[in-house]
C-alpha cells in the first residue's frame, strides 16, 4: 500500500467510530491485505475469535493462502502458522494449520482413490477417535476440490448420510464448524458465503463482525455471486435484509456496497 493510502485511512480513523469506521477503512485495504489484516485481529484481540478464522481459512484457494501468509508477515512482522500455533488448539488447530499452509493437491478425481476416502470419512464419523479426526482432517484439506466432489457422492453411498449432516451428528464446537465449511466451500464459496451472512444476520440478531467482513472481503471477488445465491436460497435480497437491520451511516455503507441488489429490494 502507498504512503497515501495509510495517511487516508488513518484520518478515517481519527473521523469515524465504531461499525461505520470499519467498514469505510476495511474497504481501503487491497483484498489480500485485507484477509492479513482480519487474520491477525481475531488472534490477537482480548479472545480468539475462532468463526473469523474459520470463514477466511476454509474458502481461500492455495494460491490466495500463499499471498495472505506474506502480506501477514510483511505487515505485522509475525508468522501466521505460528501465531495459529498459538492461539487455537486441539484438531481444530491442526486443521486450520493445513489449510494455511496452501497444499491442497491439483487435478481430476480418481474415483478408486475417492472410494477409499469416502471409506476413511465414514468410519470417522462413526467411530471419532483423535486418529481418526486426524485422517479426516488430511483429506478435507488435502484433496483437490474435483477429487472431493466424487469422495462426498461416495460417502453418501456408503453411509446413507449426506456428508454435512453426518459431521453434524458426529462432532461439535469448533472443529465441527470448520469441517463444515470446508465442504460447503468445496461446493461453492459463494453459497457458503451466503449462508454466514444469513445466519450472521438472523440468527445471531445480526452480528456486525462477520457482516462487515465477508461483505468487504467479497465485494470485489464474488459478491455479485453471493447476492444471487442469497436470493434463491431465502427468497428475499441481502439488500433488502441488511436494510430492515442496519441504520446511519453504517447501514448506508453496507447498503452501497451490496447496490446491485435495489433492482431486488
Amino acid at each position: 500500500m502507498f504512503s497515501g493510502q495509510y495517511e487516508l485511512m488513518a484520518d478515517l480513523r481519527e473521523n469515524l467510530s465504531h461499525h461505520f469506521e470499519q467498514v469505510m477503512v476495511g474497504l481501503m485495504y487491497p483484498p489480500v491485505l485485507y484477509d492479513a489484516h482480519e487474520l491477525w485481529h481475531a488472534m490477537k484481540g482480548e479472545e480468539t475469535q475462532e468463526n473469523r478464522l474459520i470463514d477466511i481459512l476454509a474458502s481461500r484457494t492455495n494460491e490466495e493462502m500463499y499471498l495472505i501468509k506474506e502480506a501477514y508477515c510483511m505487515e505485522y512482522s509475525s508468522d501466521l502458522l505460528q501465531d495459529i500455533y498459538n492461539e487455537t488448539s486441539g484438531h481444530f488447530r491442526d486443521t486450520l494449520m493445513s489449510l494455511a499452509q496452501g497444499i491442497r493437491e491439483q487435478g481430476y478425481a480418481d474415483p478408486v482413490r475417492a472410494a477409499q476416502d469416502a471409506m476413511v470419512l465414514w468410519e470417522a464419523c462413526q467411530q471419532k477417535t483423535g486418529q481418526h479426526k486426524t485422517m479426516l482432517q488430511m483429506i478435507l484439506c488435502s484433496r483437490s476440490y474435483q477429487q472431493l466432489w466424487t469422495v462426498f457422492q461416495q460417502f453418501q453411498t456408503i453411509s446413507g448420510y449426506e456428508i454435512v449432516d453426518a459431521i453434524r451428528m458426529c462432532y461439535d464446537g469448533y472443529f465441527q464448524d470448520l469441517c463444515v465449511a470446508i465442504i460447503m466451500c468445496v461446493r461453492e464459496r459463494a453459497s457458503y458465503f451466503a449462508y454466514r451472512l444469513y445466519n450472521a444476520i438472523h440468527d445471531l440478531g445480526f452480528h456486525n463482525k462477520t457482516v462487515i467482513q465477508i461483505l468487504v472481503s467479497r465485494s470485489e471477488v464474488d459478491l455479485r455471486v453471493i447476492r444471487q445465491r442469497y436470493k434463491e436460497r431465502y427468497g428475499k435480497s441481502l439488500y433488502h435484509d441488511v436494510k430492515h437491520f442496519a441504520s446511519g451511516h453504517y447501514g448506508s455503507a453496507l447498503l452501497a456496497i451490496l447496490a446491485g441488489d435495489v433492482e431486488d429490494y
